[in-house]
């Protein structure tokens, strides 16, 4: 006996008309003939086509033989596909529960949301300490950031074009079972490589110790590990490839089209809670040393210390596997989901040569024959172009604030690795999801059109700009001895780089031990050796305290002449106006994000929406996400004052110029921003909405109206056994 299931449609709407129920001679004789003459709310007749607003609310025809029992009965669609959720012959009655819109949501949002913490969260938080552990530039970082939309690029068309004719759930599925192999990959450096020897004591470091630093011959193949995390954001960036194309149009489709902004800007939204969790829970995993178990005499505040950037991958790798189960189950549509596509009409471009209805045709976009043809078309359509070329230079910004943003606010006051990741992720957090989640309610809210929705993107761009400006001030670097001011206090040029004076000449100090002090004097120290102390005592919170520092007592009139392991504390007076102006960066940026997406939704024809997007993601990441993050990475190189030095080798960057680092922003934002505003205005202004008697309402709308379902789109029932 096969379990039945009643289904019922989003927003209280009930099972499809078309049936075939026990008794009936054939679909055919059950299917829904007659014109419906059955008025809206606003007075205009049922038709096949539909409102961009969808007014109507009320089922299409014969709501009376919809309140009749759906006992017994299986919906299966003309084709012979089943609308039941399960896996093959498996489909018990439990998981129907989960068969509607708002099931899949749940399941993609956990995905994206996995997705975001582990690509956008994950990623840029560990970013410093695996450049520490690997001993990696900033701009190797930058490019093993990049892989994942290398990968993107690669597979969108192929993904976007087959994957939007064919089972989306199945493409979606499988999508998340990769990107959670590549999250295991990510890990595998740390359980293939030696464990971590940090060559530091509590002697070590200090004046006289006459100890020294063997150079290891691991240092170049360390950085060779790069190659393992390109091939695991590789990984990532082809499982999250389905994701925001196919994932996006399936929500689409299975819903109201006015309801839709806010489905996709909830999908959305937790893509951004993601990464705010992964720079949370991350920073949260640099607290703890990477060796597990192994006891260091070090602190997260040391420059040496190597958080477990590798836990969070594992739990998030293991969690999208499970994910993907649930997903892989859902059928080809939701049931119900028929009489949306029916009430839908299209905003698409109008081409002058009329071009666009080849798309309208059942049959165009199933054969790779028709790729050309559906490329041209979207290339034909300047509107279409100039969101993506918009979404490229928004992303750009993005993709590398969100890869060094933690190390810019490292950086600017003064912080630990971790303090800046969940600092981050604190403003990120309603900045971001806020931000987005708004942009689609107001979108249904005002049941914006296309047009309408172009110049509130072009709107958020332009207030996005203003807040740019903050990056003019910045917070000036603290001052440390033989970087930034010579040992007597004088001024030393950027340029150069002086760690020896008289006071610690005698000391033989390491310039591959960077371990900052903070002296008494309230100016930092490459290391206590470079301070000169000579003793050294642990405070039982586990502070180190280093006495009898003759470098400190030339400028101590107390004549303590201490100093304490880690930076000195920020006392920068700018950190709230920069962090209040950041957040406003941030939040109308995202705002202008799923107001974009749904105009490019409506601005190209129904059956080229999935490949819109994959057209629209190749555009955004080859020329936003992939550069965006390498010339960031190059930019921060540029503001570097000092870097790490191994045997004659260039490591990773200890210390960077504030000032410098602010203005690249500046320079950067204010271009993007710029040119940003200007695709959008002609975006705008290039738009051609159809003609107004093709709207619903109008005469012609109204002579043509019906509630007649296609023959090869209409849902059948099949008995139960």
């Amino acid at each position: 006996m096969e379990m039945s299931y009643n289904s019922t449609g989003e927003n209280e709407f009930n099972s499809p008309q078309n049936l075939t129920v026990p008794g009936a001679s054939s679909p055919v004789e059950n299917s829904l003939k007659e014109p419906c003459n059955t008025p809206l709310s606003n007075d205009t007749l049922y038709s096949n086509t539909n409102s961009p607003s969808d007014s109507c609310v009320k089922p299409l025809c014969n709501a009376a033989s919809e309140k009749k029992s759906n006992k017994g009965v299986k919906y299966v669609s003309s084709e012979g596909d089943k609308l039941e959720c399960g896996w093959g012959a498996f489909t018990p009655a439990c998981l129907q529960f989960f068969n509607t819109p708002k099931g899949v949501l749940l399941f993609l949002c956990v995905a994206s949301f996995l997705q975001g913490m582990i690509v956008n969260g994950f990623i840029n938080t560990v970013i410093t300490s695996i450049e520490r552990r690997f001993d990696l530039h900033s701009y190797q970082s930058g490019l093993i950031a990049s892989s994942y939309d290398i990968a993107a690029c690669v597979c969108l068309m192929f993904v976007s074009y087959f994957g939007g004719n064919g089972h989306k759930p199945r493409w979606l599925g499988w999508g998340v079972l990769i990107m959670g192999v590549g999250s295991i990959v990510f890990a595998l450096p740390h359980f293939t490589t030696s464990p971590s020897e940090v060559h530091f004591s509590e002697e070590t470091g200090i004046c006289s110790s006459h100890q020294s630093m063997p150079c290891a011959e691991s240092v170049s193949i360390l950085s060779n590990y790069r190659f393992v995390f390109m091939l695991g954001q590789f990984l990532h960036g082809i499982g999250a490839t389905p994701l925001y194309t196919l994932g996006v149009t399936y929500l689409d489709e299975n819903v109201k089209s006015n309801y839709s902004p806010v489905y996709i800007a909830v999908f959305y939204t937790a893509a951004i809670l993601g990464p705010a969790a992964g720079y949370l829970v991350g920073g949260m995993f640099l607290n703890i040393y990477s060796e597990i178990g192994k006891q260091v005499d070090l602190t997260p505040d040391n420059t040496l210390w190597v958080g477990a950037w590798w836990i969070g991958f594992l739990g998030a790798g293991a969690a999208a596997l499970l994910t993907a189960i649930p997903i892989l189950g859902y059928p080809h549509r939701l049931p119900g989901s028929q009489r949306y596509i029916i009430m839908r009409v299209s905003e698409a471009h109008q081409l002058k040569d009329g071009s666009q209805e080849t798309a309208s045709d059942p049959d165009f976009g199933k054969t790779v024959k028709d790729l050309p043809r559906s490329l041209l078309l979207l290339l034909k359509n300047p509107t279409f172009i100039f969101l993506c070329l918009a979404g490229a230079t928004e992303a750009t910004l993005i993709a590398g604030m969100s890869t060094f943003g933690p190390k810019f606010l490292e950086s600017q006051y003064s912080l630990s690795a971790s303090e800046a990741a969940t600092l981050f992720g604190y403003l990120v957090v309603p900045a971001g999801g806020g931000g987005t989640f708004l942009g689609g309610f107001i979108v249904n809210k005002f049941k914006l059109r296309c047009s309408g929705i172009i110049k509130l993107c072009l709107l958020c761009t332009v207030t996005s700009l203003l807040p740019v400006f903050i990056f003019f001030i910045h917070c000036p670097n603290m001052p440390m001895a033989g970087v930034t001011q010579m040992y007597d206090r004088s001024i030393l040029l950027e340029s150069s780089l002086n760690l020896t004076a008289a006071c610690n000449t005698e000391c033989d100090c390491l310039r591959e031990i960077y371990s900052p002090v903070c002296g008494s004097d309230d100016i930092m120290y490459y290391s206590a050796c470079h301070a000169g102390c000579k003793k050294i005592s642990i405070l039982d919170s586990g502070k180190k305290v280093y006495q009898e520092c003759s470098c400190i007592l030339e400028n101590d009139p107390t004549g303590s002449a201490q100093a304490i392991a880690g930076k000195c504390t920020s006392s920068c007076e700018r950190r709230t106006v920069l962090l209040v102006f950041m957040f406003f960066v941030i939040f109308f940026t995202f705002l202008c994000s799923i107001p974009a997406l749904t105009a490019t939704l409506r601005c190209v024809s129904d059956r080229q929406r999935s490949f819109a997007l994959g057209i629209q993601w190749i555009v955004v990441r080859t020329l936003g996400g992939i550069p965006g993050p390498i010339a960031f990475g190059s930019v921060i190189d540029l503001s570097c004052l000092v870097w790490q030095d191994q045997c004659g080798e260039q490591g990773s960057c200890y210390v960077y110029q504030n000032s410098a680092m602010s203005r690249y922003t500046l320079v950067a934002g204010i271009v993007y921003k710029v040119v940003g505003t200007v695709f959008f205005l002609l975006a705008c202004f290039l738009y051609k909405p159809p003609p107004p008697e093709s709207l619903p309402g109008s005469s012609d709308a109204l002579e043509n109206g019906n509630c007649v379902l296609r023959e090869n789109t209409s849902l059948q029932t099949q008995a139960a056994d």
